[in-house]
């Protein structure tokens, strides 16, 4: 039973793999990203936008710190950020309300 669409946006200079990623339910899913930006661009983050609702941000991290989840559930996310220019998301035990498209800038 295949459940849960997962879409990535990308935008110039921003790459987004896989672009459609298709979970069984209580699976995982792994989200990369990475841009061309140069160094100073050491940040990333996360949103998603849910159909019908508004962009929720997700999480906000660097390389060699700890995320930011901000009120996001740490249960349900995590994130690793390799690189100045790498980065991913895990979306743990995945559902139908995780339908969305996931953004990272």
């Amino acid at each position: 039973f295949i459940c849960c669409p997962l879409v990535l946006a990308e935008d110039s200079g921003v790459t987004q793999i896989p672009s459609v990623s298709w979970q069984r339910k209580g699976e995982s899913a792994e989200l990369k990203c990475s841009h061309n930006k140069g160094a100073s661009y050491y940040q990333m983050y996360w949103y998603r936008q849910q159909p019908g609702k508004s962009m929720e941000f997700i999480v906000y991290t660097t390389t060699g710190s700890k995320p930011d989840f901000g009120s996001a559930d740490q249960n349900k996310f995590s994130t690793v950020k390799e690189t100045v220019a790498n980065g991913s998301l895990t979306v743990k035990d995945v559902d139908t309300g995780d339908s969305a498209v996931y953004f990272c800038a």
